[in-house]
């Protein structure tokens, strides 16, 4: 089961959060198909935030037809975003990982390591169409 981790000075929406972080545990296969989200209660027992907006954030990953509220039982992942599974993930997740520890050991922090990240994927997800996509592509 996920656990919601909330940054309260981050400037997204608690709720913005919640998707955003449900989302990224389908892409990651952490949540599949069937799996249940936890109830609000359980969410704002371990988060500490107002019952309504992890309604809010259920409802907003309702209409996107990733989840599906079942009255009386919860909230059932309908869908997973990742294209592949988790297991063929793993090499990535491994180079990535030793990626990043190069880029500490080079003295980035986490958010420059970010940046350079986003760089190097405007670079290689840009497409022809939209060049205004592909944002910056050097410091």
């Amino acid at each position: 089961m996920i656990t919601y981790q909330i940054e309260r000075r981050s400037g997204v929406a608690t709720y913005m959060q919640i998707v955003l972080q449900t989302k990224q545990a389908l892409r990651l296969g952490v949540l599949v198909p069937g799996d249940k989200l936890p109830t609000a209660k359980e969410v704002v027992e371990t988060a500490a935030i107002n019952p309504h907006t992890v309604l809010k954030a259920y409802r907003e990953l309702e209409r996107e037809g990733l989840v599906e509220l079942q009255p009386g039982r919860g909230t059932f992942v309908r869908r997973g975003l990742g294209s592949t599974d988790a297991a063929s993930q793993a090499p990535l997740r491994e180079e990535l990982t030793a990626w990043l520890r190069k880029a500490e050991e080079a003295g980035l922090d986490a958010d420059d390591a970010a940046a350079l990240f986003d760089a190097c994927r405007a670079e290689v997800y840009a497409t022809a169409d939209s060049p205004s996509q592909a944002g910056p592509t050097h410091p």
